[in-house]
């Protein structure tokens, strides 16, 4: 034994041999192995070529735009019913909480049940009520991206409301007393006391939602696969559609150039926790 290494450091090492290895061999690995696949310049240039992948891109952009504020601004109000202290708040928090705890893919295929324009309880019960046919949801672009969008923000808005939630109840109730008692408004408590509390907060949480975002695979490929003609595709599915294609050198592309816009946030991210 070394001088100076007693017998805990050595288990201590040890045990996080293993821990290390799991890290080389599924993180590590994966990540070089794609990153060479994709290093030919010309993987690039027929990535570019293809009118798909700027359908893509732009896809990519109005989903993180619109998706991450709406979702934080509604999450931001949301914090503000559920730090009530009424006894029937946590029944509601419970109930409003599940579309984040329970599992991606039976909640999000039951949605793409439910829009079916055949046999979904949405175009039926349309038919019911009018004796007109229902249209075909995710058989339109627009439409089909807008429900991959709300897909997101009803899965993810219960975790950063929780966030939000947690944010305010930092906040010492003394401040809100004090500006009751000088007579101040709903939206001037709001203005001066818990945004400039929770400023920091919201942004880094915005951040942090936009880098999740944009890898958010399951909200899209579940729903609507990309289709329909691969117009709804995000840069987190666009390589399935090469792997399809047996294609692999481009999957990895399209993985690889959303690193732009990923490490830009990640970077952001980190100087804001290491404050």
């Amino acid at each position: 034994m070394r001088p100076g290494l007693s017998t805990w450091t050595l288990w201590g090492r040890a045990l996080l041999v293993p821990y290390v290895l799991v890290f080389l061999v599924f993180v590590l690995y994966p990540v070089g192995y794609g990153l060479w696949l994709a290093r030919h310049p010309d993987s690039y240039v027929r990535l570019l070529d293809d009118p798909i992948f700027y359908r893509t891109a732009l896809n990519t952009l109005i989903f993180v735009v619109v998706a991450v504020n709406v979702k934080m601004v509604v999450a931001m109000g949301l914090s503000g019913f559920f730090v009530q202290t009424r006894w029937w708040i946590k029944i509601v928090s419970m109930v409003f909480i599940l579309p984040w705890a329970v599992p991606s893919i039976p909640t999000i295929l039951s949605v793409r049940f439910m829009l079916n324009p055949e046999w979904g309880v949405i175009n039926s019960t349309i038919f019911r009520l009018t004796g007109l046919d229902g249209p075909n949801w995710l058989n339109d672009p627009t439409l089909g991206l807008g429900f991959a969008m709300l897909m997101h923000i009803w899965k993810s808005l219960p975790f950063w409301t929780l966030i939000l939630v947690a944010g305010r109840l930092a906040i010492p109730g003394e401040q809100y007393e004090a500006a009751s008692v000088d007579g101040a408004t709903r939206g001037q408590k709001f203005r001066f006391i818990t945004w400039p509390a929770m400023k920091d907060l919201y942004l880094t949480c915005t951040i942090l939602s936009m880098i999740w975002t944009l890898g958010d695979f399951n909200s899209v490929y579940l729903l609507t696969g990309g289709g329909p003609a691969d117009l709804t595709h995000v840069l987190a599915t666009l390589g399935i559609r090469y792997l399809r294609l047996d294609q692999i050198d481009l999957a990895m592309a399209s993985l690889v150039v959303a690193l732009p816009l990923v490490l830009p946030l990640v970077w952001v991210m980190m100087k804001r926790l290491s404050k």
